[in-house]
Order: structure tokens, then C-alpha cells, then sequence
């Protein structure tokens, strides 16, 4: 029997914020949402794409390997600039995306890794081993494993395998989803998820469509339906100023966690940042929130007050 492999584009060690305690996080490849603010726009994409990390870059001068390495000839030269090792003025190389087809041969030609692919293939087993090297760090700090994303339902024969194998470790397991998914995949993996990382990212399902690429009337659905299962969740609402911040969106949003009852077992606020939008250059796509600032702490805590007057615990991220 084959061993179960899928696509990662991460594995986050020592993670303190996605679940309870010490965690080591898996970051699956591939998702059905395209969030305006997303900060892992790699998680996007289920097959690799090239990644050009312009830092790294060590010169077409003493280097070039990238440019003779492409077969499609997408690498060529590019603009000068000083580098910050010893001031000296480097030829960069440029990527055409029109022609790239993310291949690989140029990243595997790189010595110094300034280009690279998003994802890798990993085994099971491997992905165990990497988790099991931090079993002291779950069990002092009520830890465990966060399997995210992207989606992780979009890998969902992975992502159940990978919980099984969790669970028969006798590991907490939290799951981040956008709700995204078909129902019955998720009755599928509840048994072995022990808190669900919930995504609430709008209300309104035309809005929801216009933000993240969906509607919502799925996500809800199947918030409602774990919910009812027994399912324990804990709700995750970016903060996204003036995109979905609003009292309104804030009010729907804080009645339907009400409305899910003993389930919602905390109702996390994250902060809308920009730091991810470097990463958008680096795989040739354009950030479009250049203009959104992020809340300031003064606004995150009138939220949190805002949402506990429904009776609901809340923590900012």
C-alpha cells in the first residue's frame, strides 16, 4: 500500500497562537478562498510556483545559472542594484511569468536558493517524525498539532491520514478551516479533531464573494452543523478595517456565534497586517490592500468589548 503523501508550503514549529499551548503547525498547500488581505498568498496555489527572493540573489555576474538552466527562457537579466553584503552592484535576473511555467530547473540550478518552489511533496512519516521531536513542549504545555492552510480540506484524504496518525499518538489536534468544504468530509474528520479553528470573514455573502472569492451560505451551514454535532470551535475573525469592521458585519457575526451556543468555546480577533504583501511580488501577483492600515490597539480592544457583549469570550490574537 502506497504511503500517503501531500503538499506542504510550511511546518511551523514552537507556534503559540493557532490552538492551545506548544504547537507544531502544518501548513497544507491549496486553497478555494482568495482573500484580498491573505498573507500567504503561496498557500493559494495546490502545485508549486516559483518564488523569487531577490535578496538572496548573489549575481548574474558570478552566478547566471538560472538563466541557462530555463527551458521556456523566462529568466533573463533584470535590473542593477547594491548589495547589502559589500556595497558592490549586482545584475539581478527577472522572471517572465507569461513564459514560466514553474518547472523547477531553475530553483534546483540556484545555489543560493533565491529562487524557489512554494510547495514540496512529504510524506506521512516524515511529517510525524517532525512532530514527535516536540512531544516534551505539547505535554507541558497542554500543546499539540495544528493542521492549516491554505485549506487543508482541499487536501482532505492527507489531512484525515494525518490526523488519524495525531490522534493514535495521543496528540490535541486543532484543524483551521474556512468551513469551505463539503459537510460530509468534515463528519469524516471530527472524530479526530479535538478543536476546530474556525474562519468567520464576512457575514454578508456578496460581500464574502467580493472579499474572499466565495459566498458564505456554505461556511455558515457547516459552522451550524459542526456546531450541532458536538464539534468544538473556536471562531477566528480577521480584522480587516473598513472591509469588514463594520458594526453591522460585527453585530451579525457576534449574534450567529451566540447562536452556535456551548460550541463556540472562544472567539479569537486577528488584526488585519501587511507584512505578507513582499509576498505577493515574489510569485508575480499584486497586492490590492496597499491602502488599508492596520487597527491599532485602542480598536481591537473596543471590538473585543463590542463582541463580549453578546456573552462571548474573546482573545486578541
Amino acid at each position: 500500500m502506497k504511503e500517503p503523501t501531500g503538499r506542504i508550503y510550511d511546518i511551523q514549529r514552537f507556534s503559540v497562537h493557532d490552538g492551545p499551548g506548544i504547537r507544531t503547525e502544518i501548513f497544507l498547500s491549496g486553497c478555494p478562498l482568495s482573500c484580498l488581505w491573505c498573507h500567504s498568498p503561496e498557500s493559494q496555489h495546490y502545485e508549486p510556483k516559483i518564488a523569487w527572493f531577490e535578496i538572496r540573489c548573489i549575481g548574474a555576474e558570478v552566478c547566471g545559472q538560472c538563466i541557462t538552466a530555463c527551458p521556456q527562457q523566462a529568466v533573463a537579466l533584470g535590473k542593477r542594484k547594491t548589495s547589502p553584503v559589500d556595497n558592490k552592484e549586482i545584475q539581478l535576473v527577472q522572471i517572465d511569468r507569461e513564459r514560466c511555467d514553474d518547472c523547477g530547473l531553475c530553483a534546483e540550478a540556484c545555489p543560493a536558493k533565491a529562487l524557489c518552489l512554494t510547495t514540496k511533496e512529504i510524506t506521512l512519516a516524515e511529517v510525524m517524525e517532525i512532530i514527535e521531536r516536540d512531544r516534551p513542549y505539547y505535554e507541558k504545555s497542554g500543546g499539540g498539532v495544528t493542521i492549516s492552510g491554505g485549506e487543508p480540506m482541499v487536501q482532505y484524504e492527507f489531512t484525515l491520514e494525518l490526523l488519524k496518525a495525531c490522534k493514535e499518538a495521543e496528540l490535541h489536534t486543532c484543524l483551521d478551516t474556512t468551513g469551505f468544504a463539503k459537510f460530509e468530509l468534515y463528519w469524516q474528520v471530527m472524530p479526530f479533531v479535538d478543536l476546530f479553528l474556525y474562519d468567520l470573514k464576512h457575514m454578508d455573502t456578496k460581500r464574502s464573494q467580493k472579499l474572499t472569492g466565495v459566498p458564505n451560505e456554505l461556511i455558515l451551514e457547516n459552522a451550524r452543523k459542526l456546531a450541532a454535532a458536538g464539534a468544538k470551535l473556536q471562531i477566528r475573525i480577521p480584522v480587516i478595517p473598513r472591509l469588514n469592521d463594520t458594526e453591522e458585519n460585527l453585530r451579525a457575526t457576534a449574534v450567529f456565534c451566540r447562536e452556535l451556543g456551548a460550541a463556540v468555546q472562544l472567539v479569537q480577533i486577528l488584526p488585519y497586517h501587511s507584512l505578507g504583501a513582499v509576498k505577493y511580488e515574489r510569485i508575480g501577483k499584486t497586492y490590492k490592500l496597499v491602502n488599508v492600515k492596520a487597527p491599532d490597539e485602542g480598536r481591537m480592544k473596543e471590538i473585543k468589548e463590542f463582541l463580549e457583549g453578546f456573552n462571548l469570550k474573546v482573545k486578541i490574537h
